[in-house]
């Protein structure tokens, strides 16, 4: 593996929080991914949770791991939507063989998720972030 790290930055929209992962995501990367959704959980009615995951290049699976962990959260409190962007051909297979497939949406891009999920609230305008980025966790192993 290289040392490139893990990062992970978060922007808040009204309708969703998007979550963009970048680097590697293995285990020691696992608790820090697990914490930022923890960290987001309440920016939006559900949640609705959009994850951009392409610009990982390398996971294992702690990435399926986090992703049920939040499907089940979930599935408790009754709520919530998890929107996968631009998945790899081989997460969709893992999702696929998981059985998780069934539990996300997937979409192109973030920009025309929050969109969508504006024009589903009603909102008009510009889909502009109620707040610039956050980068809630980042930086090198």
């Amino acid at each position: 593996m290289s040392k490139s790290g893990l990062r992970i930055e978060t922007t808040r929209y009204l309708q969703c929080a998007a979550i963009r992962a970048s680097g590697e995501l293995d285990h020691a990367g696992r608790v820090r991914f697990s914490a930022c959704i923890n960290a987001v959980w309440d920016w939006s009615d559900g949640p609705v949770l959009v994850f951009d995951l392409a610009e990982l290049h390398f996971y294992d699976s702690s990435v399926i791991g986090v992703l049920a962990m939040a499907m089940q959260r979930m599935e408790e409190e009754g709520s919530g939507r998890i929107i996968l962007v631009r998945p790899s051909g081989h997460l969709l297979s893992v999702l696929r063989l998981t059985d998780l497939l069934s539990h996300v949406e997937l979409r192109e891009s973030v920009e025309e998720t929050v969109a969508e999920l504006m024009l589903q609230s009603g909102e008009s305008g510009s889909p502009a972030p109620t707040r610039p980025p956050v980068i809630v966790h980042s930086g090198r192993r």
